[in-house]
């Protein structure tokens, strides 16, 4: 088992939390390494942190002398390097539906609602608090319900694929805790709720949860 992993993270990156995730379900201890996305105007811009992420963002894994940046191919990484407790399917048709749904999350709802976009808005757009919500709102409502309409599509078990927790699932928890934090609806996603209170109860997502994290606020 390697002790060597250290992540770069922030207690409310949905990015981050969900390779947190994936390295509690696989076991993986490592070294967190908090990156306050606001304070000192955002220290993803310093220095010696964009020397590790060129497009100053989170989340960063360095595992030995390899860099890894992009909270999915951190994953995709993590569930081939370290193949214990694999969180893909075994089959190559379970793996492209485990990908579509955390595509779903990952590049279609959680960038249009991330810190950037939403201190672009206010800054070039003049948005307001409740504009920056309303956006936000709708955005992952969207996606939600499209997310919750591939569930009932395919082989969904206790959680997003069958009965064990996949990368598909680290993806949906971090997306559903934005939605109740921007109180977005959820009675229309029977599923989604059914499979995030199955998740809530492992510790592998307790502990990674955004305020059990040390630099939470």
């Amino acid at each position: 088992m390697t002790s060597s992993l250290v992540l770069y993270s922030y207690w409310r990156s949905s990015a981050a939390y969900r390779v947190r995730i994936a390295l509690n379900l696989k076991g993986l201890p490592y070294q967190l390494v908090p990156v306050h996305l606001i304070e000192d105007g955002g220290r993803q811009h310093a220095p010696d942190y964009r020397e590790l992420s060129p497009q100053e963002q989170l989340p960063t894994l360095v595992d030995g002398t390899l860099v890894v940046r992009q909270s999915m191919t951190i994953m995709e990484y993590l569930d081939e390097r370290y193949p214990e407790s694999p969180l893909m399917p075994k089959d190559i048709e379970g793996r492209a539906r485990v990908r579509e749904l955390m595509q779903v999350i990952a590049c279609d709802v959680h960038p249009l609602g991330n810190l950037r976009v939403l201190q672009a808005l206010e800054k070039d757009f003049g948005a307001g608090p409740e504009q920056k919500a309303a956006w936000s709102r709708h955005w992952i409502a969207l996606g939600l319900k499209g997310f919750e309409a591939l569930l009932a599509r395919g082989p969904t078990g206790r959680f997003c694929h069958g009965d064990t927790p996949t990368l598909a699932d680290a993806c949906l928890v971090p997306q559903v805790y934005n939605a109740v934090r921007w109180s977005v609806p959820l009675d229309d996603c029977p599923a989604i709720r059914r499979i995030v209170e199955a998740c809530a109860g492992i510790p592998a997502f307790m502990d990674a949860a955004p305020e059990a994290q040390r630099d939470a606020q």
